[in-house]
């Protein structure tokens, strides 16, 4: 962590002190006029620790309503509202979903922060058809509109970008595009990073993996989302410590994956941020597959740990309400 943190910043992380305005680096791409909105943003969107608990909601529109209805999934997660009421009950630093979504539910869920996706695909097309490409959906300037119009608390933009896809430079350059514009405005840019398309073989390696963070950096975002890796035998919590190296002063956080026993993903949580060094999660199915009152909490136990340098134990005793 000593390689993107100054010694100052990390101390407090490790007696849990909260940042402060002076502790962060604002980007010399955001305007003199808007860096305090971008301090206060950042210190928002990580609850003044640094460290992001993105909840998301942006599958709504990714995966259809297959992670919303079926087996195993509480009947409540049907109804897009599920999504905000969990938001509003539970301690996150962002909640994550489309634009359409938020206009038409955040009148009635103003003190929720939020993040706008500003680009989806569904799964219908599937790489061995077509390399993935995720069309941008709203630009800044309506995400500002939206807010001043509003009063409802944007902090950031997200973007997902498939490296290895026969599309990869159009995504790349409105990545960059998004990040200037989101920069302009003192909003934060968290990129979704996914190595995906017919030239990739393995998109969870590890070293594949840390060659996305790395585009984050360079592209430079705030945080970005990557897949944990998987190889069997691996010792995974210590080969992700090249992802987040590689992506320097851009702060890594994990993407929860399929929903799983809430111990054995507290646990792997728990690695992520304190072995490897990542800066945070980005968990959605994991949460809001859940019915609300059991949904509350486990966000409530992903945020202590996330946010508050709880152990497993104590996460878990508070996921299980005790």
């Amino acid at each position: 962590m000593f390689i993107f943190l100054s010694l100052i910043v990390y101390l407090k992380y490790v007696i849990n002190m909260k940042l402060t305005k002076e502790d962060i680096k604002v980007p010399l791409d955001v305007p003199i006029e808007k860096k305090e909105t971008y301090v206060e943003n950042f210190l928002k969107i990580t609850k003044s620790t640094g460290r992001l608990m993105l909840y998301a909601g942006d599958q709504k529109m990714e995966h259809l309503n297959d992670d919303f209805f079926g087996a195993g999934i509480s009947a409540q997660d049907n109804d897009p509202e599920h999504l905000f009421r969990i938001a509003k009950n539970s301690t996150i630093g962002v909640f994550a979903t489309q634009f359409g979504l938020i206009s038409k539910y955040a009148m009635d869920y103003k003190e929720v922060p939020y993040l706008v996706k500003v680009n989806s695909k569904t799964h219908l097309i599937k790489k061995d058809i077509s390399d993935p490409y995720s069309g941008q959906l709203v630009e800044v300037k309506d995400i500002i509109d939206l807010k001043k119009n509003s009063g409802i608390d944007i902090l950031a933009v997200g973007y997902t970008l498939y490296l290895g896809s026969e599309y990869e430079d159009k995504m790349l350059s409105q990545a960059s595009r998004l990040i200037c514009d989101a920069h302009k405005n003192g909003l934060l840019v968290v990129l979704w990073i996914y190595p995906r398309g017919k030239s990739v073989t393995d998109e969870k390696d590890s070293h594949l993996i840390a060659g996305a963070t790395g585009v984050a950096a360079s592209l430079g975002a705030d945080f970005v989302k990557v897949n944990y890796p998987s190889k069997p035998g691996e010792n995974t919590p210590d080969v992700f410590k090249e992802a987040v190296i590689s992506a320097g002063r851009t702060k890594v956080v994990c993407a929860g994956g399929s929903s799983d026993n809430p111990e054995t993903f507290l646990q792997r949580l728990y690695d992520q941020i304190h072995i490897s060094g990542a800066m945070g999660n980005a968990t959605g199915r994991n949460i809001h597959q859940k019915s609300l009152d059991e949904a509350i909490s486990m966000c409530n136990a992903i945020s202590a740990i996330t946010l508050d340098n709880k152990t497993v134990d104590e996460a878990m005793k508070i996921y299980n309400r005790k």
